[in-house]
């Protein structure tokens, strides 16, 4: 899976203008439109992009581990985002197709995708602030 950049960076910057707007909804059905289009290529090119606003611009390259106290007991959207961000900041796409695969067998990747939007969106707001 690699990022298409005709829709990815365009589904991304929908759903992040729909989740400044606290547009839950919009941000869901955002997501099921582009797994439909695009099956779980399309979930992991928009994840991609999205883990890319969170994690922001300069980063030294890796290897960066994962710190999260006590992840292992988070919920697991959570976790999820966790380490998917941290497969990018890696440049592991491998790790985040898995993780992809992974919550798409789970039932779990619409859950996933909605709190990896909602902690970019933080993040974004975080670092607007003076």
């Amino acid at each position: 899976m690699t990022v298409d950049p005709d829709h990815a960076f365009e589904d991304a910057a929908l759903i992040l203008d729909q989740a400044l707007a606290g547009d839950g909804k919009a941000v869901a059905g955002t997501f099921d439109a582009v797994v439909k289009r695009e099956g779980a290529s399309g979930a992991y090119n928009v994840a991609w992009c999205l883990a890319g606003e969170l994690a922001g611009d300069g980063l030294r390259k890796g290897p960066w581990a994962l710190d999260y106290p006590e992840i292992d007991e988070a919920q697991y959207d959570a976790r999820w985002v966790a380490r998917f961000v941290s497969a990018y900041v890696n440049e592991d796409e491998p790790t985040g197709e898995a993780l992809v695969g992974a919550a798409l067998a789970d039932g779990r990747l619409p859950e996933c995708l909605l709190t990896l939007a909602g902690s970019t969106v933080a993040t974004l707001r975080r670092r607007s602030q003076p």
